[in-house]
């Protein structure tokens, strides 16, 4: 074969042309814009370094209120927020929901102690609880559920007679302060300042510093306090305690942040240092967001906002010279550029906006002490924001780190004008070879045009083939197609030349037989001889009998295909069969030699061993019909990869030119009188090879016929899975 630029070889190459500008544009942006944000990683890195410098080894600004404490105590260590705004003490609670994600909740668990040798389950009290910082004051809110709210009488001096709230602080002198609020109603409250001896609970005085509000509710009462920080170096508890009995008004037990009584057990006030936010103060600026956070990864301070932190700043486009040109990029092109593009947003949803607590992989790695980044999606997946973190030491411990974060809008910003720029290209690309494939397409429907004319020329109204189509020299699919039309034209050509034959082989079979026949019946009449009948008859029925094998050649295929349909399918060994059917023909035509030879002794097919029989049979019938007495038919089974092949090889006259793969089709034959050598009184209407091929079908086989490489006989082969 010679080589053949190919129609859909043009095609691919032309295709690959046009996608190669494309392809290698987009993978250059997509380069540039991994530079990019690699570099901008590594600048938010330096940047969290060089902030971190600053606050290394001075550990005046992780004073005992933060980072100093080894190990926080969840509900008992209070975390204390700065309040945008001032408590408004009515005892609602709503202005609290802007930091309401601190709030702890406290419960039976929370037992402080028990009162009175109480044996009851403490269920009917829990509270929920925060505290804020505002300038230089420390509010306090408590949502209180109580089955019974038992007030403190107004004629009593005692402050235990009722539900009231415990305070414990320690004092800028180290020693430890108690308070109890324990009001008479709903309303305005001033707390009282405890005795100094612990074990008995005795208002001296009023603590007119400490105030709020106390309000019962539908569950129970709502408590909010407000106190300066001042009177506190940190350490702090709170606790409620529940009296439910009207009659004796005994203390049942206290559930609280920690025992009020010992100062060793007081929590701590944790609050963001003001120190760090004034260092922090002049990165609002530096176009990011900068956290400083304690080892807890409690905030500590930030500055700046994320919304404007772009990380690169991207100057205006400035509008082409051309006003025709800029008006069809503005009106046309970019809007549907950007129906696959995305402008960076505006603004988006910052889940962090108002964090007191941070989280993350890249702060978990920096409180391990080493540097990180990390890259996350907005909450609305409208920003992709960078984040890096790194360590903050003193004496050599990590006390805190720093976290630096920035969108990647510029970034984005300049990949989009890099693609409307490759969009540009690759439209003037695609448009210039649009006009190319349709003058290349222009060319090839004219010549399938051709093709398609030059095939109706051949053939008459009636179906009848009455020419040859002109032979394409186009070495392409279409010249290939052309050939093969000429080609399968031929042999249809040929085929009904059979066809039309067929009449003459039917009235020569029958020919014979119904003059036997009609001669038989007509001498019957003429004589009277009861043996000279008996001739006649016998006669007239050895006609009869061969007009009956005609007509059941003629039905056999239709019935084998019935009968495949109905069979049994089973393993068996293909070897012991054609072995069999071997020793058969030896009696059977004993004019032939026989050769059988095999690789295997058992080779298991799964199908119908009397169905490959028959067809065995019809391949030795054709063998035998087409070779002399005498001659060497070769057989041969043999096992390849997982197949068995089957061959029959008979010396004869060639396969015909040009009918080669027509052979195994239905009446197809190419048989002639002088040809034959046996079976002269049977009918050969073409059927034995198609039959055979059927059969090698229905065992998912295939047969196939070969002329000899010496060109002296005929080759069959069938293989049959195994």
């Amino acid at each position: 074969m010679g080589f053949r630029f190919s129609i859909r070889l043009q095609l691919m190459v032309l295709s690959l042309f046009l996608f190669t500008i494309p392809y290698l544009g987009y993978n250059y942006v997509w380069e540039l814009e991994q530079y990019l944000r690699n570099g901008q990683e590594q600048t938010m890195i330096g940047t969290a370094r060089a902030v971190a410098t600053a606050l290394h080894e001075r550990p005046a600004l992780f004073d005992s209120q933060s980072a100093y404490l080894q190990d926080v105590r969840p509900g008992t260590d209070l975390y204390a927020p700065p309040i945008p705004s001032p408590i408004r003490l009515d005892g609602e609670l709503n202005d609290w929901q802007q930091v309401g994600e601190l709030m702890s909740e406290y419960g039976s668990d929370e037992v402080i102690e028990y009162y009175n040798a109480y044996k009851g389950e403490p269920t009917s009290l829990s509270f929920k609880h925060m505290v804020g910082r505002y300038g230089q004051f420390l509010y306090a809110m408590f949502e209180v559920n109580d089955d019974v709210l038992l007030w403190r009488q107004p004629n009593s001096l005692s402050v235990e007679t009722g539900d009231h709230l415990l305070i414990g602080l320690e004092t800028p002198q180290g020693e430890l302060a108690r308070y109890v609020v324990a009001p008479y109603e709903s309303g305005w409250v001033n707390a009282y300042k405890l005795s100094d001896n612990t074990t008995t609970i005795r208002a001296i005085e009023n603590a007119l510093s400490i105030q709020g509000r106390w309000q019962e509710t539908a569950t129970g009462y709502n408590i909010e306090l407000r106190f300066p920080l001042s009177m506190t170096t940190g350490g702090l508890a709170f606790s409620i305690v529940d009296v439910d009995d009207t009659v004796s008004r005994l203390k049942q037990y206290a559930i609280g942040t920690a025992n009020t009584n010992q100062l060793s057990e007081l929590g701590t006030v944790i609050t963001p240092s003001p120190e760090i936010e004034r260092i922090l103060a002049g990165l609002k600026y530096a176009d990011s967001r900068v956290w400083v956070v304690d080892k807890h990864k409690r905030v500590l301070a930030r500055a700046g906002d994320i919304q404007s932190a772009t990380g690169i700043k991207v100057d205006e486009k400035e509008a082409p010279s051309n006003s025709i040109w800029h008006w069809i990029e503005s009106e046309w092109l970019l809007p549907i550029y950007y129906q696959i593009l995305t402008r960076p947003p505006s603004g988006f949803v910052d889940e962090l906006d108002d964090a007191y607590a941070l989280a993350g992989q890249d702060l978990g790695t920096a409180l391990n002490g080493q540097p990180d980044s990390l890259w996350r999606l907005s909450p609305d997946n409208k920003a992709i924001i960078l984040s890096a973190a790194y360590p903050i030491f003193i004496e050599g411990n990590v006390m805190g780190a720093v976290i630096v974060e920035q969108t990647t809008n510029g970034i984005r910003t300049l990949r989009n004008r890099a693609l409307e720029q490759l969009f540009h290209v690759i439209l003037a690309v695609m448009t210039i070879g649009t006009l190319g494939l349709l003058l290349f397409a222009t060319r090839i429907s004219n010549r399938i045009r051709s093709l398609r004319d030059n095939t109706e020329a051949v053939i008459d109204d009636n179906g009848k083939i009455i020419g040859t189509m002109p032979i394409s020299n186009q070495r392409d699919e279409i010249g290939d197609l052309s050939r093969s039309f000429a080609d399968v034209l031929s042999r249809l050509q040929q085929y009904n030349s059979y066809l039309e034959n067929m009449a003459s082989r039917l009235s020569h079979e029958l020919r014979t037989p119904i003059a036997v026949v009609k001669s038989s019946l007509d001498m019957l009449t003429h004589v009277s001889d009861a043996d000279q009948q008996a001739v006649f008859v016998e006669r007239a029925q050895s006609g009869v009998n061969r007009l009956s094998s005609i007509l059941n050649s003629m039905s056999e295929a239709t019935r084998l295909e019935q009968a495949i349909a109905q069979e049994d399918m089973a393993s068996f060994n293909i070897v012991e069969v054609i072995k069999g059917c071997v020793d058969g023909y030896r009696h059977a035509y004993a004019q032939r030699q026989w050769k059988f030879a095999t690789t295997d002794n058992s080779m298991m097919v799964y199908g119908s061993a009397e169905l490959v029989a028959q067809l065995f049979d019809k391949v030795i019938s054709n063998a035998v019909d087409f070779s002399q007495d005498s001659d060497e038919i070769l057989i041969a089974l043999e096992k390849r990869d997982k197949h068995a092949v089957l061959t029959v090889s008979n010396p004869g006259p060639l396969l015909p030119k040009g009918m080669k793969n027509q052979l195994t089709q239905s009446m197809v034959s190419v048989r002639k009188e002088n040809d034959v050598q046996h079976g002269a009184h049977s009918p050969h209407l073409g059927l034995g090879l198609y039959i055979a091929n059927m059969i090698a079908i229905f065992h998912k086989g295939h047969l196939s016929l070969y002329d000899r490489e010496d060109e002296t006989g005929v080759i069959v082969k069938i293989d049959f899975p195994l």
